[in-house]
């Protein structure tokens, strides 16, 4: 072995969206700033989600008309929250049929790949025993 896994889901940048959609369901209404800083905690891949990535499937979703964005200008700078709405949560109940669909796929797949290795380990073993 010794070799790094190539298996890291980095480059599945759409599971940005279900996270950014599942953030603002619990919070209701939030900014890109603390969206970004909840992403860790929800993330679906092991890769890094970047601001410009963060900040471009908000724009996606507010175009297609899955999030809103009002203009907050209280104290400080003025910040653009955004909130989901009702297509949103459609959406989001989409994406965790979808995500539950493609993760009980991914069992099934692990399953038969460890279950095909495990057969032919023990199909050499017997081979190597002389089959007794």
């Amino acid at each position: 072995m010794g070799h790094p896994c190539t298996c890291a889901m980095g480059n599945v940048s759409r599971f940005i969206e279900p996270v950014v959609l599942r953030i603002l369901k619990e919070k209701q209404k939030s900014y890109g700033y603390e969206i970004a800083e909840c992403l860790s905690q929800y993330a679906l891949t092991d890769a890094t989600i970047e601001g410009a990535a963060l900040y471009r499937t908000l724009r996606t979703l507010e175009a297609n008309g899955y999030v809103i964005s009002t203009w907050d200008e209280g104290d400080g700078p003025a910040r653009r929250n955004y909130s989901l709405t009702k297509s949103g949560h459609i959406h989001l109940h989409d994406w965790a049929h979808l995500l539950e669909t493609l993760g009980s796929a991914m069992m099934v797949f692990a399953r038969e790949v460890t279950t095909q290795e495990s057969t032919a380990a023990g199909k050499r073993q017997g081979r190597s025993n002389g089959g007794k």
